[in-house]
């Protein structure tokens, strides 16, 4: 099953039209806009929330640092 093209994305369309009408089609918009920047945000929330753990892991495995004597 190869990419979605144009036929099929018009099809697509045609019946998310005939299921929520043209006066709902705006505010789905909106919704799925505003759950999609929702989903970035957790997302980029948590691989900062991993980066952070690996960060701590490594300076909490790396040997400490002794003074030299001269």
């Amino acid at each position: 099953m190869g990419p979605i093209g144009m036929p099929e994305m018009i099809m697509i369309f045609v019946v998310i039209l005939l299921l929520f009408g043209a006066k709902k089609l705006p505010e789905l918009a909106r919704g799925i806009g505003k759950s999609m920047g929702e989903f970035k945000k957790a997302r980029d929330d948590f691989e900062k929330e991993i980066t952070r753990a690996e960060i701590d892991v490594r300076v909490k495995d790396s040997p400490a640092k002794e003074p030299h004597d001269a």
